[in-house]
């Protein structure tokens, strides 16, 4: 999709829909909604007055103008009411206006804002609107054949600015969105792809799309390559596979030379069986995406790097499967991992901790400002939180509060857990330096405290994002299946990170 910003005013617009809001509780238009009632004879006031549009979230109503405005359609978008509006309910407003304009057969429609004193700004909304119109279109088709040719698509969305400022405000925010609203459809590509497409040297294929600028290297280790490190917890993990392990290795440099990096770690288990500990048949082909937080990783240096953030970043995905087979590693094995700790394995099916336990040791010798870690990593996040929500657990204060933030910002629902040093001892080994799982009391903080381990002192956050990053259930803007989540969380936190570093520097 092409998003373009216009200077235009509304009843000017040629074109085959534009949309204009419209709050619940308002009693009369305004804005946009105002100038096209006037000119088309009060068409929209009689859509409002008969009670055929009362404005509620997301109701969309088609008015058709038949030749008193330029534009052949409006779409008249109700945003609820005004007290309670925020950029979520403008995200979900959009996707679900897009929506009807491509069920309409529109290739192209354009859309007014109004921010009104007290709402978010110009540059919020245009970012939201973006958003939800991108994310809310997004379908995935690659495997498609004979519906393929069928499928209707909007290929333009034309923001309409009442002047030049306004229009160069405007265009800086829409790129920004598209970028970042792009690396979500990425990362959901990467997630929806079967395995058998998406193997872990496959994602170091399209790990080489994040790095396309000239300031983004990349660095793939094999099983070599690993061996010699002694990353024997990862290894261990994809001995039951025909696919070779791989290590993907990201570098940003954006920042100033010598400028510690933000790490990021993403589990990229591109499908995970249990291995030895086999999980039940049902629903076992959705872990094709137990590499959720592998793909956001990629997403996120790639998005970074287009984005132009001046931070320095290292993005580390171990990528393996977890089969069964004749030398997968069992329960009852002790692995040595890169740490030198020494781990029993109690389940084959708490490999995603395992192999990050790999990558959070590596991700020390950048000497990080800070590491945060995605993971699809239990299904006991799932029933403490729901399909919804992020996890988070961690050490560093400002670190969480940063992303609570930029969760509160995005949409993306995170709550945090405790990890008190008393649910160590629900991991501690008898022939071990710790065992892998500590049972199902806790088992999303267990875990968390199990990836502690190899973190050492560095400030640290843990987003366990089982719940929200495969849906069953579509919502506003999330298709059913990927979702991408974390991607536009990081990208906000990073993003609201420069910022405030560019203050503290004074250059405004």
């Amino acid at each position: 999709m092409k998003v373009e910003v216009k200077k235009c005013s509304p009843p000017s617009f040629r074109g085959e829909a534009v949309v204009v809001c419209h709050f619940e509780d308002a009693k009369k238009l305004a804005g946009a909604a105002l100038e096209l009632d006037r000119q088309s004879g009060g068409i929209l006031a009689d859509l409002i007055r008969r009670g055929d549009f009362t404005g509620k979230p997301a109701q969309v109503a088609v008015v058709y103008t038949r030749g008193a405005l330029p534009v052949h359609r409006i779409l008249l978008l109700g945003l609820g009411k005004k007290k309670e509006f925020d950029l979520e309910k403008l995200r979900r407003g959009f996707s679900k206006a897009a929506r009807s304009a491509r069920e309409l057969g529109l290739a192209e429609f354009a859309i007014c804002l109004d921010p009104a004193p007290g709402s978010p700004g110009l540059e919020d909304m245009t970012e939201a609107a973006v958003e939800g119109v991108m994310l809310g279109l997004y379908r995935f088709t690659q495997f498609k054949t004979a519906e393929r040719n069928g499928l209707k698509e909007v290929r333009r969305l034309v923001f309409l600015a009442s002047d030049g400022r306004e229009a160069t405000r405007m265009k800086a925010a829409a790129a920004a969105a598209e970028i970042v609203s792009k690396a979500v459809c990425y990362a959901r590509d990467l997630v929806s792809t079967p395995s058998n497409e998406m193997t872990p040297t496959d994602m170091v294929r399209r790990a080489r799309e994040a790095a396309v600028s000239g300031k983004v290297r990349l660095t793939a280790l094999g099983p070599r390559e690993m061996e010699k490190l002694g990353m024997h917890a990862l290894l261990s993990v994809a001995r039951g596979s025909m696919e070779p392990a791989r290590f993907i290795i990201l570098e940003y440099a954006g920042g100033s030379r010598g400028d510690k990096p933000y790490v990021i770690v993403g589990k990229g288990l591109t499908f995970d069986s249990g291995g030895i500990s086999l999980k039940p048949p049902e629903k076992m082909e959705e872990m094709k995406a137990d590499m959720s937080g592998g793909a956001a990783v990629l997403a996120v240096i790639k998005a970074a790097a287009e984005l132009g953030l001046p931070l320095n970043l290292v993005g580390l995905v171990p990528a393996t499967e977890n089969l069964p087979g004749g030398r997968a590693y069992k329960p009852g094995d002790v692995l040595r991992s890169l740490s030198g700790q020494t781990i029993e394995v109690i389940s084959t099916d708490a490999e995603g901790r395992l192999i990050l336990a790999d990558a959070l040791t590596y991700a020390g010798r950048f000497k990080p400002r800070a590491v945060i870690d995605l993971a699809t990593l239990t299904g006991a996040c799932v029933i403490a939180l729901g399909e919804d929500v992020i996890g988070m657990m961690g050490t560093d204060e400002e670190l969480k509060n940063d992303l609570r933030r930029a969760a509160v910002e995005t949409g993306e629902k995170l709550w945090e857990l405790p990890i008190w040093d008393d649910y160590a001892e629900l991991i501690k080994s008898d022939v071990a330096d710790m065992k892998n799982t500590g049972g199902r009391a806790g088992g999303a903080i267990t875990a968390a405290v199990f990836l502690g381990k190899f973190v050492g002192g560095i400030p640290w956050v843990h987003l366990d994002i089982a719940g929200p990053a495969w849906l069953s259930k579509e919502r506003p803007y999330i298709p059913r299946g990927a979702s991408a989540v974390g991607v536009r969380l990081l990208l906000r936190f990073l993003r609201d990170r420069a910022a405030a570093a560019k203050k503290v520097t004074g250059n405004s």
